[in-house]
Protein backbone atom coordinates (compact mmCIF):
# COMPACT_ATOMS: atom_id res chain seq x y z
CA UNK A 1 0.00 0.00 0.00
CA UNK A 2 1.15 3.64 0.04
CA UNK A 3 3.33 5.60 2.39
CA UNK A 4 0.12 6.70 3.63
CA UNK A 5 -2.56 4.42 3.98
CA UNK A 6 -5.54 5.27 1.27
CA UNK A 7 -3.89 8.27 -0.32
CA UNK A 8 -3.09 7.82 -4.18
CA UNK A 9 0.42 8.59 -5.34
CA UNK A 10 0.47 11.18 -7.44
CA UNK A 11 1.83 11.69 -11.54
CA UNK A 12 4.19 14.25 -9.73
CA UNK A 13 7.20 14.76 -7.13
CA UNK A 14 7.47 17.61 -5.30
CA UNK A 15 9.69 20.23 -5.64
CA UNK A 16 12.99 17.91 -4.03
CA UNK A 17 11.70 14.92 -5.76
CA UNK A 18 9.62 13.33 -3.35
CA UNK A 19 6.28 11.58 -3.71
CA UNK A 20 3.33 13.68 -3.35
CA UNK A 21 -0.25 12.25 -2.09
CA UNK A 22 -3.64 12.87 -2.33
CA UNK A 23 -5.88 11.74 0.63
CA UNK A 24 -9.07 9.00 -0.48
CA UNK A 25 -11.83 11.16 -1.21
CA UNK A 26 -14.49 10.43 -3.83
CA UNK A 27 -11.99 10.76 -7.04
CA UNK A 28 -14.04 13.84 -8.57
CA UNK A 29 -12.26 16.95 -6.75
CA UNK A 30 -9.89 18.85 -8.79
CA UNK A 31 -6.36 17.19 -7.94
CA UNK A 32 -7.88 13.93 -8.49
CA UNK A 33 -8.95 15.31 -11.92
CA UNK A 34 -5.93 16.54 -12.55
CA UNK A 35 -3.90 13.26 -11.89
CA UNK A 36 -6.23 11.44 -13.76
CA UNK A 37 -5.08 13.60 -17.16
CA UNK A 38 -1.35 13.98 -16.09
CA UNK A 39 -1.24 9.76 -15.89
CA UNK A 40 -3.39 9.82 -19.33
CA UNK A 41 -0.87 12.12 -21.03
CA UNK A 42 2.37 9.86 -19.43
CA UNK A 43 0.78 6.83 -20.80
CA UNK A 44 0.87 8.38 -23.99
CA UNK A 45 3.55 9.82 -24.71
CA UNK A 46 5.26 6.35 -23.18
CA UNK A 47 3.12 4.92 -25.86
CA UNK A 48 4.18 7.12 -28.60
CA UNK A 49 8.09 6.55 -27.61
CA UNK A 50 7.80 3.19 -27.76
CA UNK A 51 6.64 3.62 -31.26
CA UNK A 52 9.21 6.08 -32.21
CA UNK A 53 11.96 4.07 -30.49
CA UNK A 54 10.92 0.84 -32.62
CA UNK A 55 10.92 2.59 -35.84
CA UNK A 56 14.92 3.99 -34.40
CA UNK A 57 16.45 0.73 -33.78
CA UNK A 58 14.39 -1.00 -36.83
CA UNK A 59 16.65 1.57 -39.20
CA UNK A 60 20.15 0.24 -38.09
CA UNK A 61 21.45 3.81 -38.67
CA UNK A 62 21.64 5.56 -35.59
CA UNK A 63 24.68 6.93 -33.66
CA UNK A 64 25.64 6.52 -29.94
CA UNK A 65 24.85 9.51 -29.23
CA UNK A 66 21.04 8.98 -30.51
CA UNK A 67 20.87 5.86 -28.69
CA UNK A 68 22.08 7.33 -25.16
CA UNK A 69 19.27 9.95 -26.03
CA UNK A 70 16.59 7.44 -26.82
CA UNK A 71 18.47 5.58 -23.71
CA UNK A 72 17.49 8.29 -21.75
CA UNK A 73 13.87 8.94 -22.29
CA UNK A 74 12.69 5.41 -22.72
CA UNK A 75 14.37 5.53 -18.87
CA UNK A 76 12.45 8.99 -17.94
CA UNK A 77 9.22 7.75 -19.82
CA UNK A 78 9.58 4.16 -17.85
CA UNK A 79 10.02 6.32 -14.69
CA UNK A 80 6.70 7.57 -14.89
CA UNK A 81 4.84 4.96 -15.97
CA UNK A 82 5.85 2.84 -13.30
CA UNK A 83 4.94 5.23 -11.17
CA UNK A 84 1.28 4.99 -12.69
CA UNK A 85 1.11 1.79 -12.15
CA UNK A 86 2.09 2.16 -8.45
CA UNK A 87 -0.66 4.38 -7.70
CA UNK A 88 -3.19 2.44 -10.26
CA UNK A 89 -2.50 -0.74 -8.00
CA UNK A 90 -1.74 0.39 -4.92
CA UNK A 91 -6.13 2.03 -5.54
CA UNK A 92 -7.39 -1.19 -6.98
CA UNK A 93 -5.68 -3.42 -3.69
CA UNK A 94 -7.29 -0.63 -1.73
CA UNK A 95 -10.74 -1.39 -3.20
CA UNK A 96 -10.75 -4.97 -3.33
CA UNK A 97 -9.68 -3.87 0.56
CA UNK A 98 -12.99 -2.33 0.63
CA UNK A 99 -14.78 -4.73 -1.65
CA UNK A 100 -13.78 -7.51 0.67
CA UNK A 101 -14.71 -5.40 3.95
CA UNK A 102 -18.31 -5.25 2.06
CA UNK A 103 -18.72 -9.30 1.61
CA UNK A 104 -18.93 -9.67 5.49
CA UNK A 105 -21.91 -7.59 6.01
CA UNK A 106 -23.74 -8.99 2.92
CA UNK A 107 -26.59 -10.96 4.63
CA UNK A 108 -27.27 -13.43 1.60
CA UNK A 109 -23.36 -14.19 1.15
CA UNK A 110 -23.62 -13.25 -2.23
CA UNK A 111 -21.19 -10.23 -3.00
CA UNK A 112 -18.48 -9.00 -5.74
CA UNK A 113 -15.57 -10.41 -6.07
CA UNK A 114 -12.97 -8.37 -7.77
CA UNK A 115 -10.82 -10.10 -11.03
CA UNK A 116 -7.52 -10.60 -10.61
CA UNK A 117 -5.12 -7.77 -11.39
CA UNK A 118 -2.49 -8.82 -14.40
Amino acid sequence: MNAIDGARLLPWTSWDGKPCYLLRGNGIGYVSRLADRVEAEQMTSAAELVEDSGRVLAERAWTPGEIHLLAVELNAHLAKVLRVSESRGARLLFLEGDLDGDDEDDEDGGGFEAPPVA
